[in-house]
């Protein structure tokens, strides 16, 4: 797509029926081209973002992207390719070509469309994901710089990273041979700022954003500033810590990581090859029996809500975790055909490719306790504000990664700590868990404060 003012690039976007027919009319190809079924999948996006440094504008970008995907199945034999190209010359080339390579391509017995009973009928929900005040340039400019002064304006910042604001909307349509068709959309506004504070070997970095699906949602973007000068000063000339088993406190900018360890192994395809640390548990008292994780699809204005999935199957709230025992693993229909399961409407699609699995809106219920609680009997530990690296073993569930964050002593939080890693099993780790109060709803993965004590921290 050509570029063009923000304004107009998300108005001139196609309409949702607009974009449903285009999926269809690609499914109608594959039929004429030899395929026995086929779905597509229409993505497109706008976007514009505003940085500041130090003052300064220094990018306006501005972005658009349209892209079909479609995936064709001969038998049990299948094959997916997309394309921006919406020629009808290129579009029938499309079909064409995806059912030759699926001729080609070795039997699959779990291969095949989500079953057509399950398939969504009926009206979608209502989600309220479509902001209609669409920001100027100069709207996301004066919050970019709102948040830049503002984070610079505290005591003891020495340098700016920049600031930004951005806009942008996205729609999804989905069409399968066997009778279902949808189509969504919505946007999205965003506020971040990361500054430097304190000078030479003792200098450390900070960040804050916010994102929300409509711009009232998002707080004052000088509240964001502030806060991402006020953590970057905090972090100043930090000390080293001891090795040795420590109690650790997870901030929530943090702890929903944990989480999203366990939804990978989660996974029905990870199950399914036998590849996850949870074989075996899906049966055991994974956490503390107060533990619920829900997964809201349909929370109104929600960051990932979604009235279907990548497979064209209803979604619905649903407990991924119950009295600190897992229900059910995420399934799209090929690793639910595996397990000899049904699938439970968490499929995820991208432009090409099979379907994957994902979760929407989540999040841990919150405990009893205020942070100040949880952590008051601690004599000693860490408190997390940073991760860093990736170890974590998926198979084994063995979990050690790098991490900075800020000393606990007599149940209170003291001087900057970094240059640690901290190491257990997540199995264990899960066990140990205990959740504080101060569950907040901004992220897609929403959890509050964690403890976890007996976890192995490597210092000095």
């Amino acid at each position: 797509m050509p570029s063009r003012d923000f304004g107009s690039t998300i108005s001139t976007m196609l309409s949702l029926h607009d974009a449903q027919d285009r999926a269809e009319a690609l499914i109608a190809r594959a039929r004429r081209a030899g395929s026995d079924a086929a779905d597509a999948v229409y993505l497109a996006d706008a976007s514009e973002s505003v940085s500041v440094r130090l003052g300064r504008l220094e990018d306006v970008e501005r972005s658009e992207s349209e892209h079909i995907g479609l995936r064709v199945f001969v038998g049990q034999r299948s094959a997916s390719i997309g394309s921006t190209d919406f020629s009808d010359a290129a579009l029938d080339e499309l079909a064409a070509r995806a059912v030759a390579m699926a001729r080609a391509a070795p039997q699959d017995p779990y291969a095949g469309l989500a079953p057509e009973e399950l398939l969504m009928r009926g009206a979608a929900p209502a989600l309220d994901l479509d902001d209609p005040a669409e920001p100027s340039p100069q709207a996301l400019r004066a919050q970019a710089e709102a948040a830049e002064d503002a984070a610079r304006a505290v005591a003891g910042v020495t340098n700016s990273e920049g600031a930004g604001a951005s806009a942008g909307r996205a729609i999804m349509a989905l069409a399968t041979s066997h009778g279902f068709a949808g189509a969504y959309g919505g946007t999205s506004r965003g506020v971040s700022a990361s500054v430097v504070a304190g000078e030479g070997a003792t200098m450390q970095r900070d960040y804050a954003w916010r994102s929300a699906r409509y711009g009232e949602d998002l707080p004052p973007a000088h509240e964001i500033g502030m806060l991402a000068g006020t953590r970057a000063v905090a972090r100043v000339n930090p000390g080293r810590v001891k090795s040795g088993p420590t109690p650790i406190v997870f901030d929530p900018r943090v702890s929903g990581t944990l989480i999203g360890h366990l939804l990978g192994a989660m996974s029905g395809n990870a199950i399914a090859r036998r590849a996850s640390f949870l074989l075996g548990h899906e049966d055991t008292q994974l956490f503390d029996s107060a533990i619920t994780l829900t997964d809201d699809p349909h929370r109104q204005r929600g960051q990932r809500s979604r009235p279907f999935d990548g497979e064209g199957l209803p979604t619905s709230r649903r407990n991924l975790v119950e009295n600190g025992r897992i229900t059910s693993w995420l399934m799209e229909s090929a690793s639910a055909r595996q397990l000899g399961l049904t699938p439970t409407g968490h499929a995820a699609r991208g432009a090409s490719g099979a379907p994957g699995v994902s979760t929407t809106n989540l999040h841990l219920e919150p405990g009893q306790l205020t942070p100040a609680e949880l952590m008051a009997d601690i004599v000693e530990g860490i408190y997390i504000t940073e991760l860093i690296g990736q170890g974590v073993n998926g198979v084994t569930g063995d979990y050690s990664r790098g991490a900075s964050g800020y000393r606990i002593v007599r149940g209170e939080i003291t001087g900057p700590v970094a240059e640690f890693t901290v190491a257990g099993n997540l199995i264990d780790i899960y066990a140990a868990l205990t959740p504080a109060n101060d569950l907040e709803w901004y992220r897609a993965v929403n959890v509050p404060t964690l403890r976890v004590d007996g976890m192995t921290v490597a210092g000095d």
